[in-house]
């Protein structure tokens, strides 16, 4: 019952946020430009070629324009945010000396930020069949020509927001040792921005864990990868967890 409440205090707190807004506005840019395109230019993703599949075509496409850089820069982004509300409000002191243990108030806001991150794939994806739904009914009289997959849309979704899991531990772990939001961000760009570059050219580029929700979309199997970067997503989300929190309880100023 502590967690769940401080949970709902954590959440409350991006609750009309920069990082709320951010979710919203990130989960619907993309959708809104794909839908203007199609209005415009006056067709449909019933366009799309059958093989292997108008919706596998068009989740394919919004999501390579989203790894590629504004899914993880905004992960960034907001796990900085939330973790710094307290740094920017000057509250950590009173933060602590409520009656919740040091892991109940790190785990909540950890919790936060995988929340706020999963509501993003939720706009988003409702932002995808908007795009695609809107133009059909308007241009067309009616609905895409194959059924949505949902189940795989689902199985999608859920392996990339596996691989997102490791920037969030890694941008939750620098945003709580540094008060400067500038500290992180940078960080946290430097490394993608880095690591991007390295994909195409450099073959061990998969060690970082900033490469893998971008290796997730272009590799369509493990054939090219040595290793399997869905599982070395969540073992660098346990370890970088693990050690944030050691270093977060063991920390002498707390904020």
């Amino acid at each position: 019952m502590v967690f769940i409440n401080s949970l709902q205090s954590e959440w409350l707190k991006t609750k009309r946020s920069t990082s709320f807004w951010l979710a919203i506005i990130g989960g619907f840019f993309i959708p809104l430009i794909w839908l203007i395109v199609f209005l415009t230019k006056g067709y449909t993703i019933n366009a799309y070629p059958s093989i292997p599949g108008i919706w596998y075509l068009y989740y394919n496409q919004m999501w390579q324009n989203m790894v590629s850089f504004l899914l993880p820069m905004g992960v960034i982004l907001s796990s900085s945010l939330i973790t710094q509300l307290e740094y920017k409000n000057n509250t950590w002191k009173q933060v602590h000396t409520s009656p919740q243990s040091y892991a109940t108030l790190f785990f909540a806001k950890l919790s936060a930020i995988l929340i706020l991150t999963l509501q993003f794939f939720i706009y988003f994806n409702i932002g995808i069949l908007l795009s695609a739904y809107i133009p059909t009914l308007i241009l067309e009289g009616g609905l895409p020509k194959q059924s949505l997959p949902v189940w795989d849309v689902i199985k999608s979704n859920a392996r990339i927001f596996v691989t997102i899991l490791p920037i969030i531990a890694i941008q939750y772990l620098i945003s709580l040792r540094f008060k400067n939001f500038l500290v992180p961000v940078g960080i946290g760009l430097l490394a993608l921005i880095g690591t991007l570059i390295a994909v195409s050219p450099w073959e061990y580029a998969w060690v970082s864990p900033y490469a893998y929700c971008f290796l997730n979309l272009i590799t369509t199997s493990q054939a090219n990868v040595p290793i399997n970067f869905y599982w070395m997503s969540i073992l660098y989300f346990v370890v970088v967890t693990g050690i944030n929190y050691y270093l977060y309880t063991n920390r002498s100023e707390k904020g």
